[in-house]
């Protein structure tokens, strides 16, 4: 499964429906504590964050390294590419990826079948 943080439903919906049709599961994990009991409960093999939700977006990217089961977790990160700043951030915090939106936009296909299939 891939979890997921979006700032806004045209990414939310992005990301559920294209996973979707390529037969992946997605879910959305918008809190701290939603996304540690996705982690406890379920096979998460990524999580893809949104970093426009800004220091929520942090916090999500720290939650799951700091839980047992995030240690085999790919993170995901992305947002608009004049934010540098909060990409680093992000790095900083533990994601493995920070991408710009559209690179995103633009490979989402791609990276969802990568992400699933990654093994830490």
């Amino acid at each position: 499964m891939i979890a997921y943080a979006a700032a806004d439903l045209i990414w939310a919906t992005r990301i559920k429906r294209t996973a979707e049709a390529l037969g992946l599961r997605a879910r959305p994990c918008r809190t701290p504590d939603a996304l540690r009991d996705r982690l406890a409960d379920s096979d998460v093999r990524a999580f893809i964050v949104d970093l426009t939700l800004g220091e929520p977006a942090i916090d999500l990217v720290a939650t799951v390294r700091e839980h047992p089961a995030g240690r085999r977790v790919r993170v995901l990160a992305f947002g608009p590419h004049v934010q540098r700043d909060l990409m680093q951030r992000a790095r900083d915090a533990g994601a493995d990826d920070v991408l710009p939106r559209g690179a995103l936009d633009r490979d989402l296909p791609d990276l969802l079948i990568r992400l699933d299939a990654t093994e830490r």
